[in-house]
């Protein structure tokens, strides 16, 4: 497996990408390296995002530590947050020069730090400015740029709201639209609070969709089977899965087969856990003397085994600090040989 610690020659262009239909979402502390490689040994086809990277981390901050990735991670594509357009050209272009597939723009996180750096959900209430920004980061890239946006901000909920937000932004180019299609208040909730008591509102997205045909329209929030993938995929183009892929991973195990028509048998949960040791042992001889620790990796692989009976017991196995501390990533089937696996 190879990880890409400098600029690469090999281009977006040069791939075959697979289509938006399924994708993870961007989640902080948690949609890492490890986290995507671990979910790409489940799934081929779904599109991964990264952590949302600031453009101050980019421009003033340790570019290799933010871009660094695994060339199997593709598609994958590469979260900005900022509001500067020209501090967003340049870590787009960034991103397009270590190979991401895509750059996307926070437009959705509440939070209050995001909000303090004048980004994130607050962006909504400034669509010409994320026009410019969209605008300033499609100059400087071939990579799609895309938004990812809640429907609204406190109390501007309506339809009209988030419709004229993306009409606004796509007069400068943008032609894809993650919807997390919930409201985003932005004081007085915190982000887990923003993501659990605002109303979901589907139709928000599916209007879109109906409004401008012409445009990709992804919808995310609160999706967590395969019944309301199927369900949302008859109005939007793509759904996109946020903790319940982390929290559940091998739901993603029949999205090849199932969404993107790939022959190949999904591999079982013991040939992901299989595939994943060489990964370990190899990341832990490479970055073990700067900090890298067993943990790092396997707390992302928690869920695996979600449903079956014996999880609990795989998961007390891989959270148990005396035996994390050994570094042996060979724990990963310790763990699994605690319960009997489905064929």
């Amino acid at each position: 497996m190879t990880t890409i610690t400098a600029p690469t020659a090999d281009t977006t262009a040069a791939r075959k990408l697979p289509s938006r239909r399924l994708s993870v979402a961007p989640m902080m502390d948690w949609t890492d390296r490890h986290c995507r490689v671990f979910h790409r040994e489940i799934t081929k086809h779904t599109w991964l995002y990264t952590e949302m990277v600031t453009t101050g981390a980019l421009v003033y901050g340790d570019v290799e530590r933010h871009l660094r990735f695994n060339e199997e991670e593709h598609p994958v594509a590469l979260q900005l947050g900022g509001s500067d357009p020209a501090d967003l050209a340049t870590s787009a272009r960034l991103g397009e020069k270590w190979g991401y597939d895509e750059i996307n723009l926070n437009c959705g996180c509440p939070s209050e730090r995001v909000q303090k750096g004048a980004f994130g959900a607050c962006l909504m209430a400034e669509p010409q400015l994320v026009a410019d920004c969209v605008k300033a980061m499609r100059d400087a890239v071939s990579i799609d740029v895309t938004v990812k946006h809640r429907i609204g901000i406190d109390d501007s909920e309506s339809y009209e709201f988030v419709r004229d937000f993306v009409g606004t932004v796509a007069e400068a180019g943008c032609s894809t639209f993650i919807v997390h299609a919930r409201n985003a208040i932005l004081k007085g909730l915190s982000p887990k609070e923003n993501r659990e008591i605002p109303p979901l509102k589907y139709e928000y997205a599916y209007r879109l969709k109906r409004e401008f045909p012409q445009f990709e329209i992804l919808i995310n929030g609160g999706i967590k089977t395969e019944a309301e993938i199927d369900q949302h995929l008859l109005h939007v183009d793509g759904v996109m899965l946020g903790r319940e892929a982390y929290h559940n991973p091998f739901l993603m195990a029949c999205f090849d087969q199932r969404y993107y028509g790939d022959p190949a048998a999904p591999k079982t949960r013991e040939q992901v856990l299989a595939a994943m040791v060489p990964y370990i042992q190899a990341q832990l001889a490479k970055e073990g003397g700067r900090g890298l620790k067993l943990n790092s990796i396997t707390r992302h692989m928690l869920g695996l085994m979600q449903g079956l009976p014996g999880a609990r017991l795989f998961r007390q196995t891989l959270s148990d600090s005396k035996k994390l501390a050994l570094g042996d990533a060979n724990l990963l089937l310790e763990a699994a040989s605690r319960l009997t696996l489905p064929a």
